[in-house]
């Protein structure tokens, strides 16, 4: 990864909202956006969510109290129980957590669980061959919810079915008791099989009058399951694993401890990435090349020695599914390239393993963002395997194609499906036309999405600590991505045995923090603190010999796009801003018979009138040290109206539109009509003369300190907003920007050669300058042209000097230069004014006053 070619996509979020969560849960403002962005915006949905303690009673599944009195119409009679479940993490686990309730309530329970070769779910096949070893009842665990055919055959045969499934039903159910979490009336949807059987498992203690708590005893399992199958961990989930996570750390259960050894995982330090990468690939090796009834016997055994020998069986398996998988996937590359640029690939190939092909699928979707379904061929037939992106429901487009498959089931995101192998082709064709109807260019480009825009000064440890209160991370939940807009890269070096990875640090705002990039060599990043990049990371605890400290790890990388910031004032002529700073200073123009203004002056320019009444103050933040561009960034990013409020906006709008257009632009993918998002821009002198400009927009955001009046006082002048209410002010200049104001405010006070320059070309007019001329000669041609009130100041100097007559003529306002004697500034009370004005002005920033002029 060079230069990531990723968007970046932020949705808006309320600032109001995440307000009131930092004032109500005392959490940063960090926190609060992520969880306003994410849904919960109001302090009783974050703090729930934050607690992660959501939990439902069983009972409220439809069909519970029928799928407990059949089930324990069967143990009670002593007839034949068998489970069927499924060759997954969340099969096995569901499988064991139903066996171990059967046995407790004094059943004796076999079990089915299918290879990949027997396909997936309840066949025919399976129910007669079960029916005839006498079984009197079928409990299936993670399938059969599309199984309606299977489930009348047995019910023939005189066997009973109760299913529990999550995945997604078809047009019928079967015609037996289902406890589903999608269709029986269930508050939360999302529960796995394995959140499904403890659950049922629960119902079952208590129908037969036993502690129904019991079933905790497999909290562990549930939350294996629940991140090995990626449901969303939100709601009822994020209960399940938060417990079985230290359930798992103290587990007295022989198999998991045996698989935390052989896959080198700390019980004191697992999470639901230990879980996701380095346990379920072992159990899910069973299931993919050999029988899972090994990963199920290591859920259930007893046995410590057994254990042991299972997990390193489930390990040497898991090395050889990596080998395999390896060797698919240079072929799946090979015939990718054939279809390179197809919104979906169908790739086939004879012999692919069918336990591994949706991995590489997975690999596939990774590497170009496309959907991917992948086929193994074998004897004529066709086992495939499918993943896909956000923006393309997979088994909507399977639904589409359905003519041309034998069958298939699963979800938005995965699915799985049987075909003719003479099929294949047809059904690419298909497949192909479907999504290129349903998926604009525009989809097929990898979107980073953005959770919060900070500076690097706020990527502290306590902001990582805090971050960590959104745990489990996982699917619906992933670990928080910020973006650090405008960052410079630097201190570039290599990482790893063979320099596979880079570290190196982002720097802004007067702050720097350390990154790593893992799998990226450091060649491939650029090492220039020259050059701005939005930076896309996650801020984690890292642990390393002993010692804990923050760290980035980079997400993808792109050069800062340029934005616009549009200019508050563009309605207005650059003389119709002069004459209002003249009538400002009390310089008005007189018409030819010497009467005076059109309006009444509104007191001196750079501060409020005095004895002007203050208005109500907007709620002031104080983000001074966050950096410029992660405080705008971050207002941008919601979408609500921001002005930036700076010492002079013609100057400074180059370097800002510099820096924001990637998050402009974010804001833009994210939300209809965010083209209206763009930032406006303001000089103080513009606000200090129109303040009522500001009250249609929600925020200001102070980038330079005002220099010619107390920052509390200009304030308390700009009125709230008017959509939404009220409306924030965020103070954010740094050191950098104090320097700025003060070259400014030399500028503007420090007049003598700007008064020298407007009179010399005022002398060049032939009579009265107006219109164009006098814009030419007011505002020079240097590379920073003067803005109208510097311009009014040393007219208005002039005028008390008598050496100019401000007229009112036909073309409008003119200004006339007059022959005198040479003069003293200092007559001038303007002038004086602006000398004192000019010393005030250090004080108030800060700044020692240089030295004395020699006489």
């Amino acid at each position: 990864m060079a230069l990531a070619t990723a968007r970046w996509t932020c949705t808006p979020y309320s600032t109001p909202a995440a307000e009131r969560l930092v004032s109500a849960l005392g959490v940063s403002r960090e926190l609060a956006t992520i969880l306003v962005r994410r849904g919960y915006d109001t302090p009783e949905a974050a703090s729930g969510h934050l607690a992660a303690g959501e939990r439902h009673d069983p009972s409220m599944f439809a069909a519970m109290d029928r799928a407990c009195e059949l089930i324990l119409a069967h143990v009670r009679g002593g007839r034949r129980i068998v489970v069927h479940g499924d060759y997954d993490v969340d099969g096995v686990c569901s499988t064991a957590i139903l066996i171990r309730v059967l046995r407790r309530l004094g059943a004796d329970p076999g079990w089915h669980i299918p290879s990949r070769d027997d396909g997936y779910g309840l066949s025919n096949l399976t129910v007669e061959r079960l029916a005839g070893e006498g079984a009197s009842l079928i409990v299936t665990a993670d399938c059969a919810i599309g199984s309606c055919a299977e489930v009348a055959r047995a019910r023939e045969l005189g066997v009973d079915v109760v299913v529990t499934d999550h995945h997604r039903p078809g047009a019928a159910v079967p015609d037996c008791p289902v406890i589903h979490p999608g269709l029986c009336g269930y508050p939360f949807e999302h529960l796995c099989a394995a959140g499904v059987s403890r659950k049922l498992a629960e119902s079952l203690l208590l129908a037969a009058g036993l502690d129904p708590a019991a079933a905790e005893d497999d909290a562990d399992l549930v939350a294996l399951a629940t991140v090995a199958d990626v449901v969303p961990l939100r709601g009822e989930n994020r209960r399940l694993v938060r417990e079985g996570l230290p359930a798992i750390a103290r587990s007295r259960r022989p198999g998991l401890r045996a698989l935390m050894r052989v896959a080198a995982v700390d019980p004191a330090r697992v999470d639901e990435h230990a879980l996701g990468f380095r346990l379920a690939p072992r159990i899910n090796a069973a299931g993919r090349l050999a029988r899972a009834d090994a990963a199920l016997e290591l859920m259930l055994t007893e046995n410590e020695a057994r254990a042991a020998r299972i997990a390193e069986e489930l390990d040497q398996l898991n090395r050889e599914r990596q080998d395999v998988e390896t060797r698919i996937l240079f072929a799946a590359e090979a015939a990718r390239a054939e279809q390179p640029e197809a919104p979906v690939h169908v790739l086939a190939g004879q012999g692919w393993h069918p336990g591994l092909i949706g991995i590489v699928a997975s690999r596939i979707v990774e590497r170009y963002h496309r959907p991917c379904v992948m086929i193994g061929l074998a004897d004529g037939r066709g086992r495939g395997s499918g993943r896909s992106i956000a923006a393309f429901d997979l088994h909507a487009g399977l639904t589409a194609c359905a003519d041309h498959l034998v069958r298939f089931g699963g979800h938005r995101a995965a699915a799985g499906l049987e075909i003719e192998a003479d099929r294949v082709e047809e059904f690419r064709r298909a497949f192909v036309l479907h999504a290129s109807s349903v998926l604009s260019p525009s989809d097929l480009v990898p979107t980073e999405r953005i959770d919060a825009v900070v500076g690097p000064d706020r990527l502290g440890a306590g902001l990582a600590e805090e971050l960590d209160r959104l745990r489990p991370f996982g699917h619906g939940n992933p670990a928080p991505t910020l973006l650090v807009p405008a960052a410079r890269v630097g201190e570039v070096r290599g990482m790893g045995g063979e320099g596979e990875h880079s570290r190196f640090t982002i720097a802004g705002g007067g702050a720097r923090a350390s990154a790593v990039a893992f799998r990226v060599p450091a060649s491939a990043l650029p090492d220039s603190l020259e050059d701005r990049f939005d930076a896309a990371v996650r801020l984690e605890l890292n642990e390393w010999n002993g010692m804990v400290e923050p760290r980035l790890v980079l997400r993808a990388l792109c050069a800062t796009e340029h934005g616009e910031c549009r200019s508050i004032v563009t309605e207005r002529t650059f003389l119709d801003r002069f004459e209002r700073a003249l009538e400002a200073l009390g310089a008005p123009p007189l018409d030819r018979d010497g009467h005076g203004p059109r309006h009444s002056s509104t007191g001196s320019l750079g501060a409020p009138t005095a004895g002007a009444p203050r208005r109500r103050v907007r709620q002031v933040h104080d983000r001074r040290g966050e950096g410029f561009a992660g405080v705008a960034g971050d207002l941008i990013s919601s979408g609500e109206s921001v002005l930036v409020l700076c010492a002079d906006a013609e100057r400074r709008r180059a370097v800002l539109e510099d820096v924001i257009g990637g998050i402009v632009h974010a804001v833009a993918d994210a939300s209809a009509g965010a083209g209206e998002r763009c930032p406006s821009l303001a000089s103080w002198d513009e606000i200090t003369l129109e303040p009522e400009l500001a009250a249609r927009f929600t925020h200001l955001v102070v980038l330079d300190p005002p220099a010619l009046a107390e920052v509390e006082d200009l304030l308390a002048a700009v009125p709230p907003a008017t959509e939404p209410p009220g409306g924030a002010i965020h103070l954010a200049w740094g050191p950098k920007e104090v320097e700025f104001a003060l070259a400014v405010a030399r500028r503007d006070l420090d007049l003598r050669p700007v008064v020298t320059g407007i009179y010399r070309r005022l002398r060049g007019q032939v009579g009265p300058a107006a219109g164009d001329a006098l814009t030419a000669a007011l505002r020079g041609d240097g590379p920073h042209l003067l803005p109208p009130p510097v311009c009014a100041r040393a007219v208005t100097i002039l005028a008390e000097l008598e050496l100019v007559s401000i007229v009112r003529v036909e073309e409008g306002l003119a200004v006339e230069a007059h022959s005198r004697p040479r003069t003293e500034l200092g007559r001038s009370a303007t002038y004086s004014r602006a000398v004192a004005q000019l010393a005030d002005v250090r004080r108030r920033l800060g700044v020692p006053a240089p030295p004395a002029r020699a006489a």
